[in-house]
């Protein structure tokens, strides 16, 4: 009995439905490392907040960081400081976030303009909500060099910056080489390492208030990132 081949013209089974214009279903997260990594970073987030709070761990470090940066002060380094401050103020980020939700929405990816604007709109609010809560003086006026009026604790700066730039991160991730996205973590991680050290150069922040803020920013992206997967898991590819 002679074996009964398949045509080769046919594609693969497996690759039979795509081609006849039906992609083959998106694969399931893995919830679990996700989640975990999620829960691991709140914990991080409420430690940072309330050693920045109570004056323990990286907190004893702040009044040494602010004398340092007041003597590393100089016209270039302030001006550059000042600049890099205003391109990752609150306001600024709020912007790019809202472009790029435009962007995506524009393009037909709904649920990852909800993400942008999403987590750039919670993490404004978890911060205001953190400092009124916690009401943490700013260092001296004296030794500010911009002004700033609200609580100190924690730096929305920090969380901001954070929370945005990795939203892109997060939303550029797919369809990059390895080159590709360790190129984007780094940048992303210099921007973000650079606009938290000016606020502590320009003497409106404490050090513990920029490490609470990255905390913040970081568990509070995890959080929208589990959402936005588990959305875009119910939607068809």
């Amino acid at each position: 009995m002679s074996e009964e081949r398949p045509d080769p013209g046919l594609p693969p089974a497996g690759l039979r439905h795509h081609l006849q214009g039906h992609p083959p279903p998106r694969p399931a997260p893995k919830p679990g490392r996700v989640v975990g990594l999620a829960v691991a970073l709140v914990v991080l987030a409420v430690v940072a907040v309330w050693a920045a709070f109570s004056g323990v761990g990286p907190a004893r470090l702040d009044g040494a960081a602010l004398a340092e940066s007041i003597e590393e002060r100089t016209p270039v380094r302030t001006s550059l400081a000042i600049a890099v401050t205003t391109l990752g103020s609150t306001v600024a980020m709020a912007l790019l976030a809202v472009a790029v939700g435009a962007w995506c929405w524009w393009r037909g990816r709904r649920a990852d303009a909800v993400l942008a604007v999403g987590a750039m709109a919670g993490a404004s609010l978890v911060f205001r909500l953190l400092k009124v809560l916690l009401d943490r003086s700013r260092p001296p006026a004296a030794d500010r060099l911009v002004v700033e009026t609200n609580e100190s604790l924690p730096s929305g700066h920090a969380t901001m910056s954070f929370v945005v730039v990795g939203t892109v991160v997060v939303l550029a991730w797919a369809g990059r080489g390895a080159l590709g996205r360790v190129a984007m973590l780094v940048a992303a991680a210099a921007w973000i390492g650079a606009v938290g050290a000016t606020r502590v150069y320009l003497g409106v922040h404490w050090v513990s208030d920029v490490l609470a803020g990255w905390a913040v920013g970081a568990a509070w992206l995890a959080l929208c990132v589990i959402l936005w997967r588990r959305w875009r898991a119910r939607v068809p590819a």
